[in-house]
């Protein structure tokens, strides 16, 4: 029994889903506010668990979909993200300690048992009971709707793949974790099986497609990683001292920098069709042709983060966000000849 076969679906309740119900893929957030062909256009939104302004690609087109005067934004947070600051309400929201929740696995093989150590603080409440309240505003009635955190996590409990792995809630609750058992060992994908057209992997695009989607005015290849030392994704982007502790560096090959001018701490602009992201130039940590920012940097104060510079074209993997095709050029704060 893999242990991805689990599911929630007694939670998710699809069967409640009225018929003909729009979904939007949130990697195109941008493009559904902003798409004048959208019919009926989307008039309201709740963002709640992400800070979609600085997660999500073409970080641009974002910003203005959030800045429509007729779209209605509530964002429930803990902090004034980037994302909250375009909301018309911020709503409070209860941080780890103070809910109960089921830590599913990603990017390992352990499920847990998350337990409140302490009640709300203030007005705050989980995302479960902003639901539930929401629910109960909206005269929505039905059950499922309604169900506490607790038997919420019983219904999730309640599968066939737990029992085979004797994993309880009360095991769960006692020893904090319990390891997830999978027949494909710990490397499930070394025979393909990849959710791609092919079922393989590319690391590299055939040469044809690259060649079509290259513009020659950005020949460096952009990637952005999980690069920064004081931020996970955008979180503790909110915390003065990780703010000023670390500043935004774009790592370069030192040829590709000699070509341009630029030596190591040189502030440079990260440029192409999209936006141009300022940063520090930091030689020698990539292959010539590629340049790296960290991603889920915050915008603040700076404007901008490596999402600006990011398409919002869609991977076969599974529909994710094509981060990585993503070209630009790099210069020297200031020098205006890219620009025509």
């Amino acid at each position: 029994m893999h242990w991805d076969a689990m599911h929630v679906a007694p939670l998710e309740r699809l069967d409640l889903v009225p018929p003909g119900i729009r979904s939007v893929n949130m990697v195109q957030l941008g493009r559904a506010l902003t798409d004048a062909s959208v019919d009926p256009p989307i008039t309201a939104m709740i963002v709640h668990g992400s800070n979609p302004v600085v997660t999500m690609p073409n970080q641009t087109l974002t910003v203005e979909g959030l800045q429509r005067d007729d779209l209605l934004t509530v964002v429930h947070e803990q902090f004034l993200t980037d994302t909250a600051q375009f909301a018309d309400y911020v709503l409070p929201a209860t941080t780890q300690v103070e809910h109960l929740d089921l830590m599913w696995a990603w990017g390992h093989d352990v499920i847990a048992v998350n337990q409140p150590a302490i009640a709300p603080v203030g007005e705050a409440v989980s995302t479960t009971e902003f639901f539930r309240r929401l629910s109960t505003a909206m005269g929505l009635d039905d059950a499922y709707l309604h169900l506490s955190d607790d038997e919420m996590l019983e219904i999730a409990m309640d599968s066939d793949a737990f029992r085979e792995m004797d994993i309880t809630r009360s095991r769960l609750e006692g020893e904090g974790w319990a390891r997830l058992a999978d027949d494909r060992g710990p490397t499930p994908f070394a025979d393909g099986g990849f959710p791609t057209d092919d079922g393989r992997c590319a690391f590299v695009a055939p040469l044809a497609s690259v060649a079509l989607d290259r513009d020659e005015r950005w020949p460096l290849h952009l990637i952005s990683a999980k690069g920064s030392l004081r931020f996970l994704n955008s979180s503790y982007a909110h915390v003065p001292w990780h703010v000023r502790a670390e500043e935004l560096t774009v790592a370069m090959h030192p040829e590709d920098a000699a070509a341009r001018a630029i030596a190591d701490g040189d502030r440079v602009e990260v440029v192409n069709e999209r936006a141009t992201v300022p940063a520090t130039a930091r030689l020698g940590d990539v292959r010539q042709g590629v340049v790296a920012l960290p991603s889920g940097w915050a915008r603040g104060a700076r404007g901008t983060s490596a999402n600006a510079l990011t398409p919002d074209g869609l991977s076969d993997a599974g529909g994710g966000g094509a981060f990585h095709d993503a070209f630009v050029e790099v210069r020297v704060a200031g020098d205006t000849s890219l620009e025509h």
